[in-house]
C-alpha cells in the first residue's frame, strides 16, 4: 500500500519538503517561531546599530553621558529633561516599536541636571514576541551615541513581605532565571566590537552608584521611608507568577519580580556601561491561595504616577552626581 510517496514510505513529497525548506530562513523557523540564535546574531548587529546611531546623531547635537531606561508609569522622567530632541520609535530605522500601555514609544535627547542625557521613553519586552536581542539593541545604540552610563527603571510586584505598594527597591543584584533556561541577549556569535565573549556579572549594579542613590534619598523628603534594596528577577510574562512561583523565588531570595531589565542590565554590561537600577514596587505578588489576585495595568501605572517628583528627585540627584570625567569602560568606535 503506498501512502505519501512509494512503496509505503512516509517521506513527505519534495515539494512539500522543498516548502519547508524555504520557510526555515531568516532566523524562522517554518512553524513560524522565532530562533533565538540566528535572530540574535541578524539583529542588533554592530553595523545595523551603528546605522542607527549615526541617524541619530546627524538630528540631534546633543551627546549623551547617560542613557535612562524609563519603565510602566515612570516616563514622567523623559518629561524633567530641558531642550529636548525627541524621536518617535516609528521614525528611527531599523527599530522595534513598544505595544504596551504606559510607554510613549520615543526616544528624548535633552539635559537632566546639566548632564546630556538620552532616554528611553518606553521599552520592548519578551512577551511583545522581540527576541531578548531585540529588546536590548536600544543599549547598544547608547552606547554608540556616546553613553557611558546607564539607568534603568521598572514597575515590579514584591515577594518580601516586609515591601509596600509604592516602595523604590534599590537593585543591588538579580537573578537572570531566563537565562537559566538558556535564553540570553548575547545568545550566539560574538562581536568583540561590543564586548568580550565572557562576561562577568559579580557587580552588574555598580557600587558607586548605588551609594551616592542612598545619599540623594536622603536629601529627597519621604523617600528614606520607603527606600529599599533588593534582589530583582525577571520573568518572560505576560502572565503573573502563579503562587508557588512566588513562594519558589522568594526562597531563592528574589525580593521583586518584574518582566524586564535583567537583559538590558546584561548588554549594558557587556559594551561597558556602568549600570544603576531600581524597581517601583506596584503590587504584592500573591502568596497564598486565600488571597485575592489582583494585578491591573492601569493601577501600576498609576502608583508611578503617585510618586513621579520622589522617583524624577532621585533620578536627577543620581545623574547629577556621575562624575564628568568617567569614561564608563572603553569606548566603542
Amino acid at each position: 500500500m503506498e501512502r505519501n510517496g512509494v512503496n509505503g514510505s512516509s517521506k513527505e513529497p519534495k515539494l512539500e519538503q522543498q516548502t519547508h525548506a524555504a520557510k526555515a530562513v531568516h532566523g524562522k523557523r517554518h512553524n513560524k517561531l522565532c530562533n533565538p540564535v540566528q535572530d540574535n546574531a541578524g539583529y542588533g548587529s554592530f553595523e545595523m546599530v551603528q546605522e542607527i546611531a549615526t541617524y541619530l546623531l546627524e538630528r540631534t547635537r546633543i551627546r549623551p553621558r547617560c542613557g535612562i531606561i524609563c519603565g510602566s508609569g515612570l516616563g514622567c522622567l523623559a518629561d524633567q529633561l530641558t531642550d529636548v530632541d525627541s524621536f518617535d520609535y516609528e521614525t528611527i530605522p531599523h527599530f522595534p516599536i513598544s505595544t504596551v500601555a504606559g510607554h510613549v514609544g520615543r526616544l528624548v535627547f535633552g539635559y537632566l541636571a546639566g548632564v546630556p542625557v538620552l532616554c528611553m521613553q518606553g521599552r520592548f519586552h519578551y512577551y511583545e514576541g522581540y527576541s531578548l536581542a531585540k529588546c536590548s539593541m536600544p543599549v547598544r545604540v547608547m552606547r554608540l551615541v556616546g553613553c557611558t552610563h546607564l539607568i534603568a527603571t521598572n514597575a515590579a510586584g514584591a515577594t518580601n513581605t516586609d515591601y509596600r505598594v509604592g516602595d523604590i527597591m534599590l537593585i543591588k543584584d538579580h537573578i537572570n532565571l531566563m537565562g537559566f533556561a538558556g535564553n540570553c541577549p548575547l545568545l550566539g556569535p560574538n562581536d568583540d566590537r561590543f564586548g568580550p565573549r565572557f562576561l562577568g556579572m559579580a557587580k552588574a549594579y555598580d557600587p558607586t552608584l548605588l551609594q551616592m542613590a542612598r545619599e540623594a534619598s536622603r536629601q529627597v523628603p519621604g523617600l528614606p521611608e520607603i527606600l529599599r534594596e533588593g534582589v530583582y528577577c525577571c520573568v518572560g510574562g505576560p502572565n503573573f507568577e502563579t503562587v508557588a512561583e512566588g513562594r519558589l523565588l522568594a526562597l531563592l531570595g528574589v525580593d521583586a519580580i518584574g518582566m524586564s531589565t535583567v537583559h538590558e542590565i546584561i548588554t549594558a554590561r557587556h559594551c561597558g556601561l556602568t549600570c544603576f537600577a531600581f524597581s517601583l514596587i506596584t503590587n504584592m505578588c500573591t502568596m497564598s491561595y486565600d488571597e485575592e489576585e489582583e494585578h491591573c495595568h492601569e493601577t501600576f501605572v498609576n502608583v508611578g504616577r503617585q510618586l513621579e517628583s520622589r522617583i524624577c528627585d532621585l533620578v536627577t540627584r543620581v545623574v547629577g552626581a556621575i562624575p564628568r570625567t568617567e569614561n564608563g569602560g572603553t569606548r566603542t568606535e
